[in-house]
């Protein structure tokens, strides 16, 4: 084999986590710029050019998205198969919200009155608001570990049955997660519209882009002292060597403000979460002064180092549990095999360079600003 078992375990941590900011930095773009329709499009033909914007590369940027949800059905199976048992209601809100996207896009145009265009405007902005709003709430449950535990027979159980079971993930710290996804998705969204339509319409997005800049770090710096008050999970040791049960067999305790162990016990690790507010305090600054291509990078940086700071925080665990702190699944335990994880890199060797480089031509082949003018002459 060309690595250690323990090797691929982190390589496929790290690529997972590559494949979120992926998805968020495409597909949480396009989904910000849908749900900027309103606010920045006054009537129905600007909405038409906002919309002009990611038509191209909407569904193109959903293959980040696809691409995670099977790399984690491949690399971590138990973390599939236990998500899937208690965030199913969750999952299935997304999933109605998505679905509502394409309809949007292609039946929009078959209507020729504004109140029909206008219906599925908004259509497309809840359907783009909605799964923006959970996946900050998804990270906000695992910062607190959710109610779910693992029987004798590897059998997940959670607490509740669909509103009971979904409404507690609605909680206070999880919401303002929620929030600050959104905001952050929507500065990103605000600087390509800076960068791809004409100035009438893009001088409204720059001053939302700069006001949710503001708003992301401020909130991003709540929930951090905020979470500084929760308990965090320390995996003392691994099941003994042959065991039955594999994920309840090891150990693990509950430690007070242990989201922050690594940044007290590797200092220079709080770069991290340092380099996600400087990144959004940036794309603010470049929004403001209407530079967007430097925003976009500013904002790139502040959504990677986002998502790296909750997973740094984690680390080792995926999936940690509320219930039975035995049962929380890490990077050791919850994996795929050895010849699993190793054909899975040969795959990402050979087809992501691929995707990536058909996905820059596509951005460079439909570059352009678009107008009202513009969209008028293109049917």
């Amino acid at each position: 084999m060309l690595f250690e078992y323990t090797t691929l375990q982190v390589i496929w941590w790290i690529l997972i986590g590559v494949l979120l900011i992926g998805f968020a930095l495409t597909n949480g773009m396009d989904m910000a710029v849908s749900s900027l329709l309103f606010p920045v499009g006054k009537n129905s033909a600007e909405r038409k050019v906002l919309i002009s914007t990611i038509v191209p590369h909407w569904d193109g940027n959903q293959v980040w998205l696809i691409t995670a949800g099977g790399a984690i059905f491949a690399a971590w199976p138990e973390v599939y198969a236990a998500s899937f048992s208690g965030l199913y209601w969750a999952m299935l809100l997304v999933l109605f919200a998505i679905w509502l996207r394409p309809l949007a896009f292609d039946y929009r145009n078959h209507g020729e009155t504004e109140t029909w265009k206008k219906r599925w405007d908004i259509a497309l902005t809840a359907g783009s608001l909605v799964p923006m709003l959970i996946f900050g709430v998804a990270f906000g449950n695992l910062l607190q570990g959710l109610p779910f535990y693992a029987d004798e027979n590897m059998r997940w159980h959670y607490d509740g049955y669909f509103l009971s079971a979904l409404l507690p993930l609605l909680n206070p710290f999880a919401l303002l997660c929620g929030m600050i996804s959104v905001l952050m998705l929507v500065t990103h969204g605000c600087l390509w519209i800076m960068l791809r339509v004409d100035e009438s319409i893009s001088y409204r997005a720059r001053k939302i882009a700069v006001i949710s800049a503001c708003l992301t770090v401020l909130l991003f710096v709540v929930a951090g002292l905020w979470s500084y008050n929760f308990n965090g999970y320390v995996l003392n040791s691994l099941a003994p060597s042959g065991a039955f049960n594999t994920i309840t067999g090891k150990s693990v305790s509950v430690v007070e403000h242990g989201l922050f162990l690594h940044y007290v016990n590797y200092p220079v690790t709080a770069v991290v979460p340092a380099l996600a507010g400087l990144g959004m305090m940036f794309a603010g600054f470049f929004a403001f002064k209407g530079k967007a291509g430097k925003g976009i990078i500013a904002s790139s940086v502040g959504i990677a180092f986002t998502i790296i700071t909750a997973g740094a925080a984690l680390f080792p665990f995926i999936l940690p549990s509320s219930k039975d702190v035995n049962s929380s699944l890490t990077v050791w335990d919850a994996t795929s095999s050895h010849f699993t994880l190793q054909v899975m890199l040969y795959a990402v060797i050979v087809f992501v360079p691929i995707a990536l480089a058909y996905t820059i031509w596509a951005y460079y082949r439909m570059w352009g600003k678009a107008s009202v003018d513009t969209v008028k002459e293109d049917h």
